[in-house]
């Protein structure tokens, strides 16, 4: 498996998913659609090369696409959809919408039985999307801490190569995996972040994980 990673986007789940790679020896560069945010990343982050999203898409043999659901289109075409061909590309988004939470529930914009990375596989088919690490805050998503048992991260996609890859990288992560199946799955697991986040709104409980007991 490579270990040359590119990372679109440079919030707080991008930078904490790029310093993880890092971390776990992978050869890094995380990409931002803003100067001054790159310039930002690159005073800050030691040891992960900086660049737009069209350097980190080409840069990286496995990509991490990391950005705010409601960009993701204009992120992936900015990015260069042939940049995408044939690579592993782990997804974390979550076509989540700019209305308020009502009580604690988040909204989304993708109609019933539809998700963000279907979307996102129609612009890009030659890419081989992975969901994850769409269900679980940025606090948690590498190497958690949870007394010793390892929290579920629930994963789908078409092809089976990039789901590999893709178990891999959570195994190091600290992740147990269920995998979903196809792509079809998408949906349902976009929607665990719905789930996730109404502790956290109502609650202020915003570092736990997902658990399939079996």
């Amino acid at each position: 498996m490579s270990k040359k990673v590119g990372v679109l986007g440079s919030g707080q789940v991008g930078q904490t998913l790029a310093a993880g790679f890092a971390k776990h020896g992978y050869q890094v560069m995380i990409g931002s659609d803003t100067s001054e945010k790159r310039e930002e990343l690159g005073a800050s982050l030691k040891g992960i090369e900086v660049g737009t999203f069209a350097d980190a898409a080409r840069f990286g043999e496995i990509l991490v696409f990391a950005v705010k659901g409601m960009g993701a289109l204009g992120a992936l075409k900015s990015a260069g959809q042939h940049n995408f061909k044939g690579k592993t590309v782990i997804d974390t988004t979550n076509p989540i919408a700019q209305t308020q939470p009502l009580d604690g529930v988040i909204q989304y914009y993708t109609e019933q039985n539809h998700s963000l990375m279907e979307r996102l596989n129609s612009v890009a088919p030659e890419a081989h999307w992975v969901k994850a690490f769409s269900c679980v805050g940025a606090a948690k998503m590498v190497n958690p801490d949870f007394g010793g048992v390892k929290p579920t991260m629930f994963i789908c996609g078409n092809h089976a190569g990039a789901k590999h890859d893709a178990g891999r990288i959570l195994d190091q992560f600290g992740w147990e995996v269920e995998d979903m199946g196809s792509i079809a799955a998408a949906e349902a697991i976009e929607s665990l972040a719905i789930l996730w986040c109404i502790p956290g709104f109502l609650q202020n409980r915003w570092t736990y994980a997902l658990k399939m007991l079996k």
